[in-house]
């Protein structure tokens, strides 16, 4: 019994990155408007996305694929890829190409296009290059 349960508990755990996203958003705007007051939190919580977007379109992603490295126009020594990604972020789709060193670690955005359906932003994933 008390195992059944324990399982219950972390199969509702579960979401996929797309709807903790959106609840990171919601819990992010809640907290903006207790500290900075009602009407707040929106618009502040869309200047955080905004300065934090590298990080928050890769750890928002759901699909990936590699499409080639990065030549640098810079004779910088950091060895980039060029990854399109997909996934959801604040409720909207999209799909992106980002820089990402061999670590793992994103360090900018090519582009980023909204989509209105999890098919259509994946596509465009696929026909990146």
């Amino acid at each position: 019994m008390v195992r059944t349960q324990a399982l219950e508990v972390m199969m509702s755990m579960y979401q996929s990155i797309g709807t903790a996203s959106d609840r990171v958003m919601a819990t992010l705007m809640a907290g903006l408007e207790i500290e900075f007051g009602r009407g707040a939190g929106e618009a502040l919580a869309q200047r955080f996305l905004d300065a934090e977007e590298t990080d928050f379109l890769w750890d928002a992603r759901l699909e990936e694929r590699w499409i080639g490295s990065y030549e640098s126009i810079d004779d910088d020594d950091l060895e980039l890829d060029r990854i399109a990604i997909c996934g959801r972020l604040d409720g909207r789709w999209f799909a992106s190409v980002m820089l990402v060193d061999g670590d793992g670690m994103a360090h900018g955005t090519m582009g980023k296009r909204c989509f209105r359906s999890r098919r259509s932003a994946h596509e465009a994933m696929i026909d990146a290059h």
